[in-house]
């Protein structure tokens, strides 16, 4: 076997291990029912989580180390994270993808620029993917484009506002939308990321040094962790659980999210 032919196939085992992470098991294909698959079953499987800052264990954005942590160990991770290995399944199943920062809106008038998200195009289209928000976010990509008009995913609503150099992600909160994030078209690489999430783990202000943030959505709703607190939303109905000790908080960890830690 060529040295060709040995790449490629450890790239296909590593693909290959990565749907089976996120339980994909269709045949991928470059199209939107692929695309959308993949989102939802990311937002299923692969639980946003801080753990590792809390607990002052370095974040490396290196591709390798970030698919040993969440594919080959089972983790989560953050925007900069989740959004950086999805967009890597992508470009590897032949999808192409711009990857921008965003202004993170929710709880904030003038934010920084600290979120990660994906444009990601195949034939005539593009859309908008993220899989690496610790809340409520679109499931399914939206189209870069004024002629969708409002999406309603799982009873929520959402929009894009798109102007001369600038898209802005809306919800429909409160009887009012309201912007979730924005970005312009400027493309950034890898080392973009670096320096906000230097900031995200380590600044004191970092909101993600204040407590845990644990998120996974299910097919009925999502489970959310804030502090010690896990809160189940299914149906409409939250359902809310406490944890007396550090080992329940654990096995919380691991019965709702599949998170083991040490």
């Amino acid at each position: 076997m060529g040295l060709i032919e040995s790449i490629g196939n450890m790239l296909d085992q590593r693909i290959k291990a990565y749907l089976q992470r996120i339980g994909f098991e269709s045949k991928p294909e470059l199209n939107f029912n692929t695309l959308h698959a993949l989102q939802r079953a990311h937002l299923l499987s692969v639980p946003y989580e801080n753990l590792n800052i809390l607990q002052s264990i370095p974040i490396s954005l290196d591709i390798n180390n970030l698919y040993e942590k969440i594919v080959t160990r089972g983790r989560g991770g953050y925007c900069f994270e989740l959004n950086g290995l999805f967009a890597w399944l992508l470009r590897s199943l032949g999808f192409h993808v711009v990857e921008h920062m965003a202004r993170f809106f929710r709880g904030k008038t003038v934010p920084m620029r600290c979120h990660r998200v994906l444009r990601v195009g195949f034939g005539l289209h593009e859309y908008l993917c993220d899989v690496g928000v610790g809340g409520m976010i679109p499931r399914k990509p939206l189209i870069l484009s004024n002629g969708e008009g409002v999406t309603e995913q799982n009873g929520e609503h959402y929009k894009l506002e798109i102007g001369a150099n600038e898209y802005v992600l809306c919800e429909w909160r409160r009887d009012n939308w309201r912007k979730v994030y924005s970005f312009t078209e400027e493309e950034h690489q890898d080392i973009d990321y670096i320096m906000p999430s230097y900031y995200c783990e380590n600044h004191p202000s970092s909101p993600f040094r204040k407590h845990e943030m644990v998120h996974i959505f299910t097919k009925d709703g999502r489970k959310s962790v804030a502090g010690r607190e896990l809160r189940i939303f299914s149906n409409n109905h939250v359902k809310v659980l406490t944890p007396a000790t550090d080992t329940a908080f654990k096995e919380l960890l691991y019965i709702h999210f599949g998170l083991e830690l040490q």
